[in-house]
Parts: C-alpha cells; sequence; structure tokens
C-alpha cells in the first residue's frame, strides 16, 4: 500500500516537472493550475508512501512534523523570489491557486495563453530538471523497504 502512495507521489513530482521551467518562467499549466507546489506535493505522497511501507507511526509522525515546518518556511521562501521576480504575474496567480493542496472545484483556471502548445508537458523539460533522479531514489528506496520485510519473514529480523 506504500509503494502504491509512494508511486502516486512519484507521478505527481513527473507531471509537475515536466511543466517547469526554473528561473525561465512562471509555471502555471499542467499541476501548476491547481497547487503552486506540486513537487512538494509530490514529495508529501512520497514520505507519506514510505511511512505507510515502514510500518512505523512514529517515523510517519517525524514525517509530518518536518514537512509542515520545513517544507512551509521553504514554500513561504520560494514565494518571496517568485514574487520579486514575476510582480503582478505572480500576486495574480497566487490569488486563484493555493499554496499546497490542490484546487479542484474552483479557481485555478490558467489564462487561455498559458494552454499553448509549448506549455505543454514536456519530457525534454523532465530530464532537465532531473526528475529521473526522483525515479531512482524510489526505486532504490523501495528496494531497501522491500529487502528489508523480505529479510524479517525469511529470517525473523
Amino acid at each position: 500500500m506504500g509503494a502504491g502512495v509512494a508511486a502516486f507521489g512519484l507521478v505527481v513530482r513527473t507531471i509537475a516537472s515536466g511543466h517547469l521551467r526554473k528561473d525561465r518562467e512562471l509555471a502555471t499549466t499542467g499541476p501548476y493550475a491547481r497547487t503552486r507546489n506540486p513537487l512538494y506535493l509530490g514529495s508529501a505522497f512520497l514520505a507519506i508512501g514510505f511511512a505507510i511501507a515502514g510500518h512505523s507511526w512514529w517515523a510517519g509522525s517525524l514525517v509530518l512534523i518536518y514537512f509542515a515546518v520545513f517544507y512551509y518556511a521553504v514554500m513561504r521562501n520560494e514565494e518571496r523570489d517568485l514574487r520579486a521576480r514575476f510582480g503582478i504575474i505572480f500576486d495574480e496567480y497566487a490569488a486563484r491557486v493555493p499554496l499546497f493542496l490542490p484546487n479542484f472545484f474552483d479557481g485555478g483556471h490558467v489564462p487561455r495563453a498559458d494552454t499553448a502548445p509549448d506549455k505543454a508537458f514536456s519530457w525534454e523539460q523532465y530530464r532537465r530538471n532531473r526528475e529521473y533522479k526522483a525515479l531512482i531514489g524510489t526505486i532504490a528506496a523501495l528496494a531497501i523497504v522491500w529487502l528489508r520485510m523480505w529479510l524479517q519473514r525469511r529470517y525473523g529480523y
């Protein structure tokens, strides 16, 4: 079950990274039309997935506290940078798209210009953003969790 939740987080990160053109333009398409921080949202699902897979309420609680404190501060810091870089464009975007939890029912609508073909998901952007490292890390971490489970069943560790 935890691997499924982690995989969902990985999918969210993959889609988000294919829309992100770091330091060049404000991302407002794809998942960025529903949340200003889809990469962090995907990371949260990854962490929750690993907490579930690890069968540890203690570790899960630490992950929740870490995300609540650290990621909130990071998101606010990044907002200051984006506001300084993009000004009113960012303010308008931030007024209609929530910081973290996606908005599927109202708001989050991007202007027609943002739906141009060059703003669509791009595997090239995914590669440029090096998001494949998250895939490799997730596979490695799931392999470790699987190995731990196998050793536990086989040898009682």
